[in-house]
């Protein structure tokens, strides 16, 4: 089906994760008196658990044991693991600290760090359209260094993190659902630890008993698998063209809330650099569309 064009199921279930993921801030804000590593370690905890079940149901733990018994792919896991684990937490610490605009910054330079990885990994070749839209890119951050005086370190660490998380997950033999348990589980005894070490800081939120508190950290399970299954669902009935202009729902959402909701600045030199970000993203968009069209 995604050979022959978009249904309209893949669009409400892609459409609709992405947009999930541009509600993130909402959640993660309703948590900023709790601290980024203890909400990261009830993802891991809660992700594992709903995965687990889900595995279970499908029947799938051959694919998970598999996976972890041999030794190039576990290899490989530990790496997405640590790769992810630090992306969740730069993401919470962004959102709670007053970071959105960062955060957004961060996810429109992911397509064009995947570029970039391509030409410097997989050794590709750059279309002119792609040179262009990195090159602004790059100006962009430039752009930010040279007139503030600032690296957007949290934007770069998304960015590039998430980027190099999705190179080497596109080249594990291990299929999503599977993948992800295991970067959830084998995390698991680093969660319990960050746990043990706030409570003997007294400065585990948990053990306040709060209900409300309690609830969303509960529900950072579903928070977190939910949106990625949609997406899994909605990617198979999509063009990868299609999938590409959608990703962008969830960094404008952001870009949109950081400004219009949290009121964080947005000064000429930083609004200039976003723009110069969305010309190189619109750039390497119809540079992809064009080329999907073209026949094989």
């Amino acid at each position: 089906m995604a050979e022959a064009g978009d249904s309209r199921e893949g669009l409400l279930l892609a459409a609709g994760a992405f947009a999930l993921w541009g509600l993130y801030p909402f959640y993660f804000k309703a948590l900023a008196h709790v601290p980024p590593l203890e909400i990261v370690a009830h993802r891991i905890v809660w992700s594992s658990l709903l995965l687990a079940v889900i595995i279970q149901a499908r029947g799938g733990w051959l694919a998970v044991t598999n996976a972890l018994f041999d030794p190039s792919q576990r290899a490989g896991l530990a790496a997405t693991t640590l790769l992810i684990a630090a992306n969740w937490f730069v993401y919470v610490l962004a959102v709670t600290s007053g970071q959105v605009l960062d955060a957004s910054l961060g996810y429109f330079l992911c397509p064009l760090v995947n570029v970039a990885l391509g030409v410097l990994v997989l050794k590709e070749r750059l279309t002119k359209g792609q040179v262009a839209a990195v090159a602004m890119a790059a100006l962009a951050v430039v752009l930010l260094i040279a007139k503030l005086g600032i690296v957007p370190k949290i934007a770069l660490f998304l960015a590039v993190s998430f980027g190099v998380y999705g190179l080497l997950r596109k080249r594990l033999p291990v299929d999503p659902l599977s993948a992800l348990f295991l970067e959830c589980a084998l995390l698991l005894p680093v969660a319990i630890a960050v746990a043990l070490w706030l409570a003997a800081a007294g400065t585990l939120r948990t053990a306040e008993g709060e209900p409300m508190t309690l609830l969303l950290l509960a529900l950072s399970g579903a928070v977190t698998v939910g949106p990625l299954l949609m997406f899994g669902l909605g990617a198979k009935r999509l063009r990868l063209s299609t999938i590409g202009v959608l990703q962008y729902i969830a960094p404008t959402m952001l870009f949109l809330e950081g400004v219009l909701w949290f009121g964080e600045p947005l000064n000429p030199w930083r609004l200039t650099a976003f723009v110069m970000i969305w010309v190189a993203l619109a750039i390497y968009t119809l540079d992809g569309v064009a080329r999907s069209r073209r026949p094989a």
